[in-house]
């Protein structure tokens, strides 16, 4: 059955949009393989750049495809190249890794793995963010362009990216020599599966569509000393807390209020009883924001708030707070290149109808697929959203987002099947019309 269908759809004529109805068959047939491999996915999770077994598992599958497979790149990641006559170079990505969260799906696959951090410490882990949806749509997605290789010219790239929750991933596979080792690629399309639309609805972004991400560690220091007595110290629980205040005029006072921004204090460590001042507090902070020059002014201003704050509280030069960017952590800020995001949302509304295609604003979420061609002129990408909220819990809170579970919840469980056909279609027609002949 799947060979008929696949066979039909191979046969069919491209005028855009491609046919739904055939298209959509095959699919179905693909389904229940898809399904099975997104379960075993889900259940055996791993975590940002400790990748063996979804890579192992899945290069096989792409060579039996007839793709030149090559694995490890940047650490971890695969990059299969299918070459397919003359015309643009495609690059499709899909990420692999999971996060350190207890799943609370009640899923019957739902992940029981436990590892060890580096400091050795266990940890449950979880595909919290959907990347096993993505996954089994990528396979899904090659299958298809496999079998329809009469249909388009050119090369086609597929990689499974590691580390995109921690930002490593693509740094590293670019850095291992993606675009040097391997086809540069004109265009680049990857999706990633969302809690705030309805399931099978198809959400693009043109222009930035996800933010700048960077961490900062502030280790505040003080002078501590014996509760009863705060004149013979230099608190630093409120100079903290004056810096962490202070912070938040970068945003309301400093940046252009049409220009987004965000800082948010999620960590605060201090102290250890009731009558101790003591000599450090430490702060983690995640700040975020769009344009690079809203980026600097929050870095630059977190760095002199806090060193500000510290005078003005009296602290010896010797003991100013020691400000940490995390560099290593950073993820910049996803731009969709607004000629080839309007032209999926045309083809997507085309071949789904308007009812299941929409504009969504930018969010503020980190997602690093935008290395791929940032600051490349010669390069066109676009990351579009696939729904994955069940209509029933959709319909029963009015669409109200706030009131279910979000990505990174323990509790999130998209409606795979959707999410997985839903997406393997978007991202056939898009590549079939990025590598149309003639």
């Amino acid at each position: 059955m799947k060979i008929l269908l696949l066979s039909a759809v191979a046969a069919m004529t491209l005028p855009t949009p491609t046919d739904a109805a055939a298209l959509s068959d095959a699919i179905k047939a693909d389904m229940p393989q898809l399904m099975a491999l997104y379960r075993d996915l889900h259940a055996n999770p791993e975590l940002s750049m400790q990748e063996v077994r979804t890579p192992a598992k899945l290069a096989p599958e792409m060579k039996k495809l007839g793709f030149a497979v090559t694995e490890r790149v940047g650490k971890t990641g695969v990059v299969a190249v299918m070459k397919n006559g003359p015309g643009p170079v495609l690059m499709i990505r899909a990420d692999m890794d999971a996060l350190p969260i207890k799943e609370r799906t009640g899923l019957p696959f739902a992940s029981k793995v436990m590892v060890k951090l580096p400091d050795g410490t266990e940890t449950p882990v979880m595909h919290a963010c959907g990347h096993d949806t993505h996954m089994a749509s990528f396979l899904g997605t090659a299958q298809l362009l496999t079998a329809m290789k009469d249909r388009w010219s050119g090369t086609l790239v597929m990689i499974l990216q590691s580390g995109e929750e921690t930002g490593e991933g693509a740094k590293a596979m670019l850095g291992d020599g993606l675009y040097t080792r391997f086809p540069k690629p004109n265009y680049v399309l990857a999706f990633h599966d969302s809690a705030m639309l309805p399931a099978g609805v198809i959400g693009l972004t043109p222009g930035y569509t996800t933010a700048n991400v960077d961490s900062v560690d502030i280790l505040v220091r003080g002078v501590g000393g014996h509760g009863a007595v705060p004149q013979a110290t230099k608190d630093p629980i409120v100079l903290a807390s004056r810096i962490v205040t202070a912070l938040q005029t970068l945003v309301s006072r400093e940046n252009n209020p049409l220009d987004p921004a965000v800082v948010t204090v999620g960590s605060f460590q201090a102290g250890s009883n009731h009558n101790v001042i003591p000599d450090e507090a430490k702060l983690q902070l995640t700040d975020r924001s769009y344009k690079p020059e809203v980026r600097k002014l929050l870095l630059d201003g977190i760095q002199r708030i806090a060193r500000g704050e510290a005078i003005a509280a009296g602290v010896p030069d010797d003991r100013m707070p020691v400000v940490t960017i995390r560099e290593d952590q950073h993820t910049p800020a996803t731009f969709n290149t607004e000629k080839l995001s309007n032209r999926a949302h045309e083809l997507f509304q085309q071949h789904f109808g308007t009812e299941r295609v929409t504009i969504l604003p930018p969010l503020m979420v980190g997602e690093d697929v935008g290395r791929f061609w940032l600051g490349d002129q010669a390069i066109a990408g676009t990351l579009f959203w696939v729904g994955g909220v069940p209509k029933a819990k959709w319909d029963a809170v009015a669409g109200d987002t706030t009131k279910l579970p979000s990505l990174h919840s323990p509790f999130w469980a998209p409606e795979a099947e959707t999410v997985i056909s839903t997406a393997t279609e978007a991202m056939t027609v898009a590549a079939l019309d990025i590598l149309k002949k003639g």
